[in-house]
């Protein structure tokens, strides 16, 4: 009996293990086989899957270096900026891992059709793409999830919550915040898991910039976790926000939870370090935050974040206005940064905006910017306005060496003349250099703080006795500040010579400016000529202004030089705040100027989104006082530019074709027309050339008493042109000077032939830009094609509209330095003798002969003995009017600053379609094309437009 029971027992357990294999091998849908998939799917794959994915996630955070000078990201993933490396991170080392992941779901998927588990097995293929940064897969296999169980809310909102994520980390924010409005409705009805979803769109508030939601999401979020880490984290970014807001109590607060939690000891670091300073700020005990800074030093757990203190002392030090100690602990900030690429970048920037905007020493803020632009990423915030800034340096500080020269000069000539000369002749005398005493080897060597420091170590200047250059800690530090004080601060690359960086950092500054003090000559480079110092302090001593005329001239120049540097910053680098400082300080020291509608104007759009009351000041100042102007219109009518740019167009092609009535000869039908136009268009912008070819058409009709009435008419009714009325005044001396001839006359203006020799009876002016003497090279330039216009009367004095600025007195040299010859790729900044104006026009289809008539007219009227020429070159869709020959760059330079403002009037097309620049004849032969056109403008931009 005993042995039939077991037989029978046997018989069931084999028959029990075939019907299990049976039911786990075969993908039947019955009861058995579901609870069977169910039972391995859940425990052989989905447990193991979100075990190994959360050990991932750990392992990612563990290697992730935060950017806390920016707000931290709610979660961490692949791409997002790495602040050691400035890489983007990738996954780690055992991304293997994520493969695993993708192995098992594929596997479930296949093989366990039947279980519950399907919808589970697409999220983890979805997370496992996404931290391997394949965004869009990741966001299909989360799209897919999301339609297909609907029904299942949680699953549902879980997918939605991730493929919005995906769409976050490609900066889709309008995909993103669709899928987040969506996510919104539902997440009421989920019960748990509430706290991702909730955080992901506090991140999306956070990239919008609405700052209010994003703390608003991220508290509920707080609330709703439970998971420590992602708490912790949240708590962080939450104090950053409150403290951007100014919420100093509630950042505070949330600062010192992180601070008490059991966060990360770079979590507590950056965390604690905050908390000092806004205790600091709240409290007032701004000599408490330092002694704290400087207590955390002390700390030996704090040896990796020494650069990150330096820097928060150099802040205290910057917000109390002492701005060589907080530059010193800025220096040190970068000398310490031996890991945090990042942090020695906002230190090389503080230094930079330090030795700008305070100390006014343009060449280390000019070296210091580089740096900045080499060492930060360019993700960073602000990095277009740094390197727009870097680029165009030389421009602003121009002009405040400008400023810083008048001053200068306005304040001797307040001193008695024998104690003047005494200080200038001080000024000018060259100092004696006192040579130091070797360093001994073995002995310390203090890096110069004033230039871009080394990333050493912090025991790199530690005394070595070997004499082996590379094994001496010594040697190398002071080789390396050396480079550095040459150089600047440079990435280890090829051809590292050849960055235009080093090309921009040498330009030469005004030594009196009072920032430059203490610069040292480079030692390699050669010794400049003696120079004679009586004649320089001879030069210095005849540009004081002494009198009310030089005063007002004198006075004239910083003016100029504020508006245009306030200009710069307000349109060129969309720095509103130092436009409003630059704005202001101009209207304190010169409260009456001829910039004051447009200074007023300029201040009201700067503060219109700032600081509502000052806005309406302004803007009330700009309507009383100055109603007229174009700025009181385009206030009272927003539209008024767009109205003014149509009415412009109109009266372009009403010119053009009044020129074209002119060249065809019907001079009577020009003087009837010029007459309706300028009385249907009174005050129009054209009106004086209106004239200008009414008063020709008169002279190829009538007498010469007819014509010198009507150019006598348009002196007195323009009197402010500087275009026409110039022309005039040249037409007007010629004919003075021949008017026995010209009476004679029944017409007063002959058809031109070209043929025939012009009416040169005068003795030349000065010439300018003389020809190039002709070389068998070199042809010479093509007379431009001749329109049947007036004879080019030329007259015997010209009058100088923009005079040739005067070389500053501190710079006047015997010896000529020979800049460095750059290169980019075709084009070259060698020497030349021969150079070009340019205006490029891009729109093939255009006529411009009324356009370069007019220059024609600029040229007769301020350059009437220069023979210059204007000719025409066409591409495919540019047309180039180059004007020439300039014999070198500071002529044509001068020639653009008087004709470039008075374009609007010259050229009869848009403003929008044309650029000017100026070029050498070797450059300019080397233009075949529009993409060679746009290729120089970049070189012209790099290594001319500033200078």
């Amino acid at each position: 009996m005993k042995k039939n029971l077991q037989r029978s027992s046997k018989l069931a357990l084999i028959c029990l293990s075939i019907c299990l294999f049976y039911a786990c091998s075969s993908q039947k849908d019955t009861a058995t086989s579901r609870a069977m998939q169910n039972l391995s799917a859940r425990y052989n794959y989905i447990y193991n899957s979100n075990l190994i994915l959360d050990n991932y996630i750990a392992d990612l955070h563990d290697t992730y270096a935060d950017n806390y000078a920016e707000t931290l990201p709610v979660y961490i993933a692949p791409g997002k900026f790495n602040a050691a490396s400035a890489d983007p991170v990738l996954p780690p080392v055992d991304s293997k891992a994520l493969d695993n992941i993708i192995f098992k779901a594929q596997t479930i998927i296949a093989d366990k059709s039947y279980s519950n588990y399907i919808d589970d097995a697409y999220m983890l293929l979805g997370k496992a793409h996404y931290f391997k940064g394949n965004y869009f897969v990741a966001a299909e296999y989360f799209d897919y999830t999301a339609k297909t169980y609907r029904s299942n809310l949680n699953m549902f909102v879980q997918a939605l919550n991730w493929k919005a994520r995906s769409y976050l980390q490609l900066n889709d924010l309008k995909t993103s915040a669709s899928i987040i409005d969506t996510m919104e409705a539902f997440l009421p009805g989920v019960k748990k898991n509430r706290a991702e979803p909730l955080a992901t769109m506090g991140q999306m508030g956070i990239n919008i910039n609405r700052t209010k939601d994003a703390i608003t999401y991220l508290e509920a979020a707080v609330k709703q976790s439970h998971n420590s880490r992602n708490t912790i984290r949240w708590n962080y970014i939450l104090a950053q926000l409150y403290d951007q807001q100014k919420s100093y109590e509630q950042a505070l607060r949330y600062y010192t939870k992180v601070q008490k939690s059991n966060a990360g000891f770079e979590l507590y670091f950056n965390a604690n370090l905050n908390r000092i300073r806004l205790q600091a700020l709240m409290n007032g005990q701004k000599i408490n935050r330092k002694q704290q800074l400087l207590a955390l030093l002390r700390d030996d757990k704090n040896s990796d974040y020494i650069d990150q203190i330096y820097y928060q002392i150099g802040e205290y030090f910057s917000e109390t206005e002492s701005y060589t100690e907080a530059s010193d602990y800025y220096n040190r900030s970068v000398q310490a940064s031996t890991k945090n690429a990042y942090q020695k970048g906002l230190s090389y920037l503080k230094l930079a905006d330090v030795n700008f905007k305070y100390f006014r020493n343009y060449l280390k803020a000019k070296i210091y910017y580089d740096s900045t632009v080499a060492v930060l990423p360019k993700n960073f915030q602000g990095y277009d306005l740094i390197l727009k800034k870097d680029q165009n340096l030389e421009y602003l500080t121009k002009r405040y060496e400008e400023i810083s020269l008048q001053d200068t000069l306005q304040a001797l000539a307040k001193l008695p003349e024998a104690e003047r000369l005494s200080r200038v002749a001080l000024m000018l005398t060259p100092a004696t250099v006192v040579p130091t005493a070797a360093t001994p080897a073995g002995a310390n060597f203090a890096p110069d703080p004033s230039l871009p420091a080394t990333s050493l170590s912090m025991n790199a200047a530690q005394p070595s006795g070997s004499t082996f250059y590379f094994s001496n800690a010594t040697a190398l530090s002071k080789g390396l500040s050396d480079f550095r004080k040459k150089w600047g601060n440079r990435k280890l690359e090829d051809n590292w010579r050849q960055s235009i960086r080093v090309a921009t950092q040498t330009n030469t500054q005004n030594t009196l400016s009072p920032g430059n003090a203490g610069l040292a000559a480079n030692p390699d480079d050669p010794a400049p000529a003696e120079v004679d110092n009586k004649s320089k302090i001879n030069a210095y001593m005849a540009s004081i202004p002494v009198n009310p005329v030089l005063l007002n001239n004198s006075n004239q120049k910083i003016i100029d030089s504020y508006f245009e540097i306030a200009s710069f910053y307000q349109q060129e680098l969309n720095d509103e705040e130092e436009a409003i400082r630059v704005y202001e300080e101009l209207l304190r020291r010169f409260p009456e100027n001829k910039y004051l509608a447009a200074i007023n104007y300029s201040l009201f759009l700067a503060y219109k989104t700032r600081d509502a009351e000052k806005a309406a000041f302004y803007r009330n100042v700009v309507l009383s006082k100055y109603g007229s102007s174009i700025y009181a219109k385009t206030i009272l009518d927003p539209g008024f530019s767009i109205k003014q740019n149509e009415f412009d167009a109109i009266v372009n092609k009403k010119y053009n074709d009044l020129f074209e009535i002119y060249t065809a000869k019907d001079f009577s039908k020009v003087i009837s027309e010029a007459d309706r136009l300028i009385k249907d268009y009174p005050n129009n912008f054209l009106a004086p050339q209106f004239a200008y070819l009414r008063a020709i058409a008169i002279g190829r009709t009538s007498y010469v008493d007819d014509l010198v009435t009507a150019f006598n008419q348009i002196k007195s009714s323009f009197a402010g042109d500087l275009l026409i009325v110039p022309l005039v005044n040249e037409n007007l001396a010629y004919i003075e000077q021949h008017l026995a001839e010209f009476k004679k006359r029944k017409i007063a203006l002959l058809d031109f032939d070209p043929n025939e020799p012009r009416f040169m009876g005068q003795m030349p002016a000065q010439v300018i830009a003389q020809q190039p003497a002709k070389t068998p090279e070199q042809k010479p330039a093509q007379p431009e094609p001749q329109k049947p216009v007036a004879p080019a009367i030329a007259a015997v004095t010209k009058p100088i509209l923009t005079e040739k600025p005067a070389a500053k007195p501190a710079e006047i040299s015997t010896t000529t330095v020979k800049p460095p010859v750059k290169k980019d790729n075709v084009f070259s900044t060698s020497p030349a003798t021969v150079w070009y104006y340019v205006i490029d026009v891009t729109d093939a289809s255009l006529t411009l002969s009324s356009s370069r008539f007019g220059i024609g007219q600029f040229n007769r009227g301020n350059y009437p003995d220069e023979n210059l020429r204007h000719q025409l070159t066409e591409f495919d869709d540019d047309q180039l009017i180059y004007v020439g020959n300039f014999s070198n760059f500071e002529d044509v330079k001068t020639y653009a600053a008087g004709i470039t403002p008075q374009l609007k009037q010259i050229m009869k097309v848009p403003e929008t379609i044309y650029s000017t620049f100026v070029i050498s004849k070797e450059n300019f032969d080397k233009l075949k094309s529009r993409a060679l056109v746009i290729q120089y403008l970049e070189f012209y931009k790099n290594n001319y437009q500033n200078e």
